[in-house]
């Protein structure tokens, strides 16, 4: 009984096996004339985020000076960017150092003269329009070493999958010029994949502003920013 069971089980299995194979689709070899195209799609976009650099250096004498010095403008900094709106989440420790200061003479050692410490934090930006104000309240509260802004798109997907379709579009029309110019008709995609994605960040524009300078409302311009998606395509021409 048990091996009549066991029998039963294996000739109900073989069908679904079969099913399993069946399902697997054959690409059929290409018949006429084999064509690979590469094409980019690109689409622009307004950043809606700037990333902002900002930190304090301070000197003292000594080592302990310097850092207590520089605790106290930072938290000065970080509570005028919450002030502003900041999210905590945005705001994010990049640097914290502490240097030895050193004056030289011709034919003699060096002579320790002090400390320098400093602290940074990278600062995310969502409401970029705003964001200029905000760097002329940093440095009213002390902050003395500004960098940036990088600016960029906070959820880039929508626009490269636009930028996608941009790409097949232009891939289809290139072979579609290709097959005329050789009698031929486009008569199926054999493949396609994506070769490449191009998000580019423009490098930082630095800035320096001094705790002592009174900015007068420093203005961030997002302009437009090109992202790039490139796709190889093969083509059957008959």
């Amino acid at each position: 009984m048990k091996f009549a069971t066991a029998l039963a089980i294996c000739a109900a299995a073989v069908p679904a096996a079969a099913q399993a194979q069946a399902v697997q689709v054959q690409v059929p070899p290409i018949a006429g004339t084999s064509l690979e195209v590469s094409a980019t799609g690109e689409v622009t976009r307004v950043p809606d985020v700037a990333v902002i650099s900002a930190g304090v250096v301070t000197r003292s004498q000594t080592a302990s000076a310097a850092l207590q010095q520089n605790a106290a403008r930072m938290d000065g900094v970080i509570a005028a960017l919450k002030a502003a709106g900041v999210a905590e989440r945005d705001i994010q420790t990049s640097s914290i150092s502490l240097n030895p200061e050193y004056r030289y003479v011709e034919n003699q050692a060096p002579k320790l003269t002090g400390y320098s410490a400093s602290n940074s934090v990278n600062i995310r930006f969502r409401d970029i329009r705003n964001s200029g104000k905000v760097l002329d309240a940093l440095v009213a509260e002390g902050a003395n070493q500004i960098n940036g802004p990088t600016l960029t798109i906070d959820k880039p997907e929508a626009a490269l999958d636009e930028a996608r379709a941009n790409a097949i579009a232009n891939g289809r029309a290139r072979a579609e010029l290709y097959a005329r110019a050789l009698g031929k008709r486009v008569a199926r995609v054999v493949s396609i994949s994506e070769s490449g994605r191009s998000y580019p960040v423009p490098p930082p524009m630095p800035v320096m502003m001094e705790a002592r300078a009174q900015a007068a409302d420093t203005k961030i311009v997002p302009g437009d920013q090109k992202l790039e998606v490139t796709v190889s395509m093969v083509f059957d021409l008959q």
